[in-house]
């Protein structure tokens, strides 16, 4: 049986990986590590919760005495867990520094410790790269993070680099696109754009709407960790993109078509501070590895629209009730929206 570890299993692409690895590996033994802070839920891992393939552990990545026994007992690490949303982190950045620096810093540290771990994957993001005026950004580029929350990442990154480099921890690198799918927070565009548009309130579009992101599907996002595990390199970082550049107005015009709402609920909102322009990924690395995307973005846009019509259950507490979101919403879009 191999033990894996995964931090973060409660959260959006955590969650989607747990339940991606349950299926596919009937001889993992998978343990979930969540401090259940607002975006982290258990009804995330519902489908896994009674399985006795899995088990769910309710601890801070930060707390090196729940951490580091269950490093200690892993055969392989997939560290997803970190403060995630940009808006909040230029709200506030001390969570970001302290959950996605020092926190991966606990995990490092018994991961050098560790006697049968053979892979610690851990989960950076293509921000770290920066905007991208034109081409596409490899493995070997600069990385020039321009908002506290691809710094903190920039910084989880390159650490657990060094932990490879200076102790031979067995440290794989990915660096994804933009995640869509089930079960995101509705905090981030696609699900808070779909469900405004659900409840016929105005999508928040900021600036002038051209800001382009690589959108990846959430399941080949996992796909993809799930190969890198087995084939990929220590040491090595890989790239892991979608190829689907898209403006965002032309995302918040999609969603609308899709929710039959017209385009009068498009609300200009001024831009936020540093808005990187563009992000696009070189993916030729991970594709050598035979590796390819397998969700078309049309077909997996669709199907996100339609999860989130269909789970009301699981969306309308958190805007409706959860004063956390609620006060978000209102400190980010309230006093920002112009004619």
């Amino acid at each position: 049986m191999t033990h894996v570890l995964v931090t973060g299993g409660a959260g959006f692409i955590g969650s989607n990986f747990v339940r991606w690895a349950h299926a596919r590996h009937p001889d993992w033994h998978i343990t979930t590590l969540d401090k259940l802070t607002y975006a982290g839920r258990r009804e995330n891992l519902a489908d896994v919760m009674d399985s006795p393939r899995h088990r769910f552990v309710h601890g801070d990545i930060a707390d090196a005495g729940i951490a580091a026994p269950l490093v200690h007992e892993s055969d392989v690490v997939v560290h997803f867990a970190a403060e995630t949303h940009v808006d909040r982190s230029i709200q506030s950045a001390g969570e970001f520094i302290h959950t996605d620096i020092f926190g991966t810093f606990v995990l490092l540290e018994a991961a050098r410790e560790a006697k049968r771990l053979r892979r610690f994957v851990q989960i950076s993001t293509d921000e770290v790269y920066g905007s991208v005026p034109s081409g596409h950004s490899r493995e070997t580029d600069e990385l020039r993070p321009r908002n506290p929350y691809s710094a903190s990442k920039a910084g989880a990154d390159r650490l657990a680099y060094s932990y490879f480099a200076t102790y031979q921890v067995p440290v794989i690198v990915t660096r994804a696109s933009n995640n869509y799918g089930s079960h995101q927070f509705p905090e981030k565009v696609i699900p808070l754009f779909v469900t405004n548009a659900i409840d016929n309130i105005p999508l928040p579009l900021y600036g002038d709407g051209l800001n382009v992101r690589d959108w990846l599907y959430v399941d080949d996002h996992c796909s993809a960790i799930d190969l890198l595990i087995d084939k990929g390199t220590p040491g090595e970082v890989y790239n892991i993109g979608g190829g689907n550049e898209v403006r965002n107005v032309d995302l918040t015009g999609r969603i609308l078509e899709l929710t039959g709402r017209p385009d009068t609920l498009i609300r200009p909102v001024a831009d936020r501070p540093g808005h990187d322009r563009r992000y696009a990924l070189d993916t030729s690395k991970l594709r050598g590895l035979g590796w390819s995307p397998a969700m078309p973005f049309e077909q997996g846009l669709d199907a996100t629209v339609a999860w989130y019509r269909e789970n009301e259950w699981w969306w309308r507490p958190i805007k409706e009730r959860d004063e956390n979101f609620r006060a978000y919403y209102q400190a980010q879009y309230g006093d920002r929206a112009r004619s």
